[in-house]
């Protein structure tokens, strides 16, 4: 693949996340009425008036685009280079936000998901990767452990992104499957995870193969310098 082919890719991903993200902040916009019989909510009925789990579902839909937003711009390598202190803070909202927000939420969520005992368990077991992946960047950047770092990261954000994944299957193939809701749902959530966490494999094989050229070598070098 030349530049000119991974830069078309580079640009044709990014502008996917961001339409995806603008269609669920149109989702949310739905959420911003409180009401308990509209969108998701209607398939929670038997939840959905206990004020505890409406208190995490709520902190989680209206914080999770935060995730989503400042997670993809630690992906730009001028941002990275040119306005490092800029890339370290985006960074520590998008870990806030996930760990001290969004991961308690989605393990009180998915304890209580659709999908029966299937779903329950790809939930908490996409929780507990979506936190050990991201505890996992920042004990690498820690310890200057900058590819490890970038890795973790990536994968972080694959499970970040399984949201939007999940939706995207369900809304193409639910109605088409034949299948009971709860069954396709469950099935969603572990597809949806492996096939973000594949994406992310795959990434980090290519990275590892480019950053072998010269060009790539010496501006990892001029990162690694400039955050000794």
């Amino acid at each position: 693949m030349n530049a000119t082919t991974r830069n078309i890719v580079k640009v044709i991903a990014i502008v996917s996340l961001f339409v995806f993200g603008l269609l669920m902040l149109n989702t949310i916009r739905l959420y911003t009425s409180f009401k308990t019989d509209v969108g998701f909510l209607q398939f929670k009925q038997d939840i959905v008036h206990n004020p505890y789990w409406r208190v995490f579902f709520y902190i989680h839909v209206f914080s999770v685009s935060l995730c989503l937003l400042a997670g993809l711009t630690q992906f730009s390598n001028r941002l990275l280079l040119e306005q490092p202190t800029i890339h370290r803070f985006i960074g520590k909202v998008y870990v806030y936000s996930t760990l001290v927000i969004n991961v308690p939420a989605c393990l009180v969520l998915g304890i209580f998901s659709n999908g029966g005992i299937l779903g329950q368990i790809g939930f908490v077991v996409q929780d507990f990767l979506w936190a050990y992946f991201t505890i996992a960047a920042i004990i690498s950047i820690k310890k200057k452990e900058i590819l490890k770092h970038k890795n973790f990261m990536v994968l972080s954000y694959a499970i970040t992104t399984t949201a939007l994944t999940f939706r995207l299957v369900k809304n193409l193939f639910y109605e088409k499957s034949g299948m009971p809701y709860h069954l396709f749902y469950g099935m969603d959530v572990w597809l949806s995870m492996i096939v973000n966490i594949g994406i992310a494999i795959g990434i980090i094989a290519r990275r590892k193969a480019l950053s072998t050229l010269p060009s790539n070598r010496n501006r990892i070098d001029k990162y690694d310098k400039r955050n000794q």
